[in-house]
């Protein structure tokens, strides 16, 4: 007879977070069952493929996913060198998932988590059941499966935040679909850069995203006469509107900022602030007028890239007793710790499994999931809580609740809440905002090195940023 001690823990995602939790319960003699929608490990990040991260190698790879990996003849690359996202799926994510083998599937999308034969009202037995988990597979059929524990890395990359600075989309937003990407454009593909040359591109957001799509759009205008963008930020700019520069603990994020302020300086884009969009009208030329809640009507723009963050997926959850914070989307004990509205000063604080636990027992988010709407996730942070979370499934509490990790800061002082109000601001300090929205150049500092060496996205149940 089967029991929930004989089941798999079920991980939900591929990614870099997910895989690394299948080593360490493989580490741990727990046997893992991974589960990816995608047709191979870590999709996501294959979606970004072309930009590249600003951690090094030495910081994107697991220690228990290293030494599964090493019997194989897997070899290390160069610890301080820096992967675009399709380095680090080819070179290190999809090796892994090949060695765990049969324990990955691929095409199989969860799209419902319970306890077996109870919904989220019963109480009876509750913890004695095991998870259920609905499968739809790639050739439409479906499945259950059960697991004695869930982890969800499946991550964020799905579901990007819309235009409008209310958390809906904008008026029209869908309307102009055809012209609004949700992704950092590759513009070394030539079907995706003959969308941007020689046209007028709205870049939406105030994050490293942003900084690496204005970064790559200046590039091209150097050599392609007409091509500008327009940098759209909700709130003002200040003295961290660029990110640490060289304050950062990660020299490529710091350089990112910098690669950004200098396509303002340079004059390859304007800064349009304190804007928040609400309308999105067509023109009879086939360009698009942004409108914001002021009333105020920008000049037409030819494409928008919108990169104002991602969100959780909650839905296949909805069955299962989880405490999230209701502003983060994040495990309650964890929102604390990384609310951008409460913070300063860039800190990443590492944690585990008390932190991401929930009152259904048995399941944790974790990876960029685990931090709702919240910025700044890191890969070792990811890799911390698996490491934490899979020791406490295995019943090794010492280890569970042991910091092994300390985290880079950004450099950066101030919470996003001060920073969208456009009359607060902050002395000494660095931060905050314009006193009124405004068209602004920045002159000033030159970049400390070239876009292409600071990268960052997130996607699946990492990033690498």
């Amino acid at each position: 007879m089967t029991t929930t001690a004989d089941l798999p823990v079920v991980v939900i995602g591929a990614g870099p977070a997910g895989l690394a939790a299948a080593a360490h319960l493989v580490e741990r003699g727990i046997e893992p069952l991974v589960l990816e929608a995608g047709p191979t490990a870590a999709t996501a990040v294959r979606g970004w493929s072309h930009v590249r991260l600003f951690s090094t190698w030495s910081e994107v790879t697991d220690p228990a996913a290293e030494k599964l990996l090493a019997p194989t003849g897997w070899v290390k690359s160069a610890a301080d060198a820096y992967p675009t996202g399709g380095e680090w799926a080819e070179r290190y994510l999809q090796p892994l998932a090949d060695v765990l083998g049969d324990r990955v599937r691929y095409g199989a999308t969860v799209t419902g988590v319970s306890r077996l034969g109870r919904d989220r009202i019963v109480d009876a037995d509750r913890e004695q059941q095991p998870f259920t988990l609905r499968i739809a597979r790639a050739d439409g059929s479906e499945e259950r499966i059960l697991g004695r524990a869930v982890i969800d890395a499946s991550g964020t990359w799905s579901t990007p935040g819309p235009v409008g600075a209310d958390g809906l989309p904008a008026l029209g937003e869908h309307a102009a679909s055809a012209r609004i990407s949700y992704r950092i454009p590759d513009l070394k593909d030539p079907e995706v850069r003959a969308r941007y040359v020689g046209r007028r591109t709205a870049v939406i957001g105030s994050g490293a995203s942003a900084f690496t799509a204005l970064a790559a759009l200046a590039d091209v205008a150097e050599g392609e006469p007409g091509t500008r963008s327009v940098w759209i930020l909700r709130r003002g700019i200040g003295g961290s509107t660029f990110g640490g520069g060289n304050a950062d603990q990660l020299p490529a994020r710091g350089a990112l900022g910098l690669a950004a302020k200098a396509a303002v300086d340079d004059g390859y884009a304007d800064a349009v602030t304190g804007f928040r969009t609400e309308i999105i009208e067509p023109t009879d030329d086939d360009r698009l007028i942004l409108v914001g809640e002021d009333g105020r009507r920008l000049d037409p723009v030819d494409e928008v890239i919108v990169l104002t963050g991602l969100r959780p997926d909650l839905s296949f959850l909805s069955e299962l007793r989880l405490a999230l914070d209701e502003r983060l989307q994040s495990p309650v004990e964890l929102a604390p710790l990384i609310d951008p509205n409460q913070h300063s000063c860039g800190t990443v604080y590492p944690h585990g499994h008390r932190e991401l636990s929930h009152p259904e027992q048995g399941v944790y988010l974790v990876g960029m999931k685990s931090y709702g709407r919240a910025p700044t996730f890191l890969a070792m942070t990811g890799y911390e809580q698996v490491r934490s979370v899979t020791a406490a499934l295995a019943g090794d509490t010492e280890a569970a609740d042991r910091v092994e990790l300390t985290l880079p800061e950004t450099g950066v002082c101030g919470g996003a809440g001060l920073f969208d109000d456009p009359a607060a601001g902050q002395a000494d300090d660095g931060g905050c905002c314009a006193p009124a929205p405004a068209l602004v150049q920045i002159a000033g500092v030159a970049p400390a090195g070239p876009a292409e060496a600071a990268g960052e996205s997130r996607a699946g149940g990492c990033c690498g940023a």
